[in-house]
C-alpha cells in the first residue's frame, strides 16, 4: 500500500534517480527502524539448493544493488536470499546516461547500464561492514574493456576476491550490454571459462575451508539446441545451479511503446514467457542435474508459481519490484509455500 502511494512520485524521475533515491530511503528507514513495521516478513519455508538451505525461496536478482551498500536494507523486506552485483575486477562507469527506460504500459524496462560499478575490492569492503547473515550470492562479469579472449582471467579475479564472503557465486556470462560477452554462451567458449571456474573453485574450497556453489546466468534468447548445449556443460563441468534468465534483446509486443526500441536488455512482463520457456527446457535437458534458479517478469504471486512449476527450485525478482514495491516480496512467498 505505501509504495503505491510513492511510486508516483518515483515514476516522475528519471529511472536512474529513482533507483538511487529509492536504496537511499530503504537504507535511512531501515537505520531509523521503521522499515521492519512497513515490510511484512514471510512466513518461514526453508528450501534446500546447491547444498545451502534458504529460509524461503524468493529473492532479489542482481542488478539492484551493484556495489552490496544496500544488503541490510533489502534484507529487512523478506528476500529469502540476496544477489548483489553484477561487479567487475575495476571500477567502470557503464554506459553513457541516459541508459535506463520504463516501459509503463507493458510493465517493463528496457537498461544498457553496461556493469556500472566500484569495482570488486569496493563491493567486498561493503559486505564486510553488513550485519546480514542470510544466504547472499554475488554476481561477477568482466570488464568493458577487457577482450574477449582475456575475459576468465576476469572471472577467475572476481571469484577470488569475493568467494570467501559469498554463499553462492553467480557467473554473468548473458548480459547484452557488454560487448561480445553472450559469446561466452557458445560451446567452445563456455566449456573452457567452465574448466577454469570450476578448477579455481575446487582450490578456493581447499585454501578456505568451505565450498562455495558455483551458478551461471544465461540469456532468454537462446534455441532449443543452444539450451541443450549449455544443460550438457553445466553438467559436465559439475557446475551448482543455473540462474535463467537475464534480459532479452527482443521487442515483441513493446516496439510500438515509447522507448520500445531503446537499445539494451528488457526485462519485466515482457520477458516473463520467454523466461519461463527457457527453464521449461532447461529443466527437461538437464533431469535434474543441477538446480534452476527462475527469474524474469515475476509481477504477482502466480508468476512466481509458473516458474517454479516450469522446473526452478527458487525464484528472484528485481523489475516487478519496481512496478509493485516490496509487497510483492511476501506475496510471492506466500503462492510458493500454498503450491507446496
Amino acid at each position: 500500500m505505501m509504495y503505491s502511494l510513492i511510486r508516483p512520485a518515483l515514476f516522475a524521475l528519471d529511472p536512474e534517480t529513482a533507483h538511487h533515491a529509492t536504496l537511499d530511503a530503504l537504507k535511512t528507514a531501515h537505520c531509523l527502524g521503521p522499515l521492519a513495521l512497513l515490510a511484512k516478513r514471510p512466513s518461514d519455508d526453508p528450501r534446500k539448493v546447491m547444498g545451502l538451505t534458504f529460509p524461503n525461496p524468493v529473492g532479489l536478482a542482481a542488478g539492484l544493488d551493484k556495489n552490496g551498500a544496500y544488503i541490510d536494507a533489502l534484507a529487512a523486506l523478506g528476500f529469502g536470499f540476496i544477489e548483489i552485483g553484477t561487479v567487475t575486477p575495476r571500477a567502470q562507469p557503464g554506459n553513457p546516461k541516459p541508459r535506463m527506460f520504463r516501459l509503463p504500459e507493458a510493465q517493463g524496462i528496457i537498461n544498457r547500464m553496461g556493469f556500472n560499478n566500484d569495482g570488486v575490492d569496493n563491493l567486498v569492503e561493503n559486505v564486510k561492514r553488513a550485519k546480514f547473515k542470510g544466504i547472499l550470492g554475488i554476481n561477477i562479469g568482466k570488464n568493458a574493456d577487457t577482450p574477449i579472449e582475456k575475459a576468465a582471467d576476469d572471472y577467475l579475479i572476481g571469484l577470488r576476491k569475493v568467494y570467501a564472503h559469498a554463499s553462492y557465486v553467480a557467473i554473468n556470462i548473458s548480459s547484452p550490454n557488454t560487448k561480445n560477452l553472450r559469446q561466452l554462451q557458445g560451446g567452445d567458449e563456455l566449456d573452457a571459462l567452465l574448466a577454469q571456474l570450476k578448477a579455481e573453485q575446487e582450490k578456493l574450497a581447499q585454501q578456505h575451508g568451505k565450498y562455495v556453489p558455483l551458478a551461471v546466468k544465461i540469456a532468454p534468447d537462446l534455441d532449443a539446441e543452444q539450451i541443450g548445449q549449455i544443460a550438457a556443460l553445466l553438467t559436465k563441468h559439475r557446475i551448482d545451479g543455473v540462474i535463467a534468465t537475464n534480459t532479452t534483446l527482443a521487442r515483441t509486443g513493446v516496439e510500438h511503446l515509447l522507448h520500445g526500441n531503446e537499445a539494451g536488455g528488457l526485462s519485466g512482463a515482457p520477458v516473463r514467457e520467454k523466461s519461463t520457456a527457457v527453464i521449461r527446457q532447461l529443466a527437461t535437458a538437464l533431469d535434474g542435474a543441477l538446480p534452476i534458479i527462475g527469474v524474469g517478469g515475476i509481477l504477482e504471486g502466480k508468476h512466481a508459481v509458473e516458474k517454479i512449476q516450469a522446473g526452478a527450485a527458487l525464484v528472484q525478482m528485481y523489475s516487478g519490484m519496481i512496478y509493485r514495491g516490496w509487497d510483492l516480496v511476501p506475496e510471492c512467498a506466500q503462492a510458493l509455500r500454498n503450491a507446496r
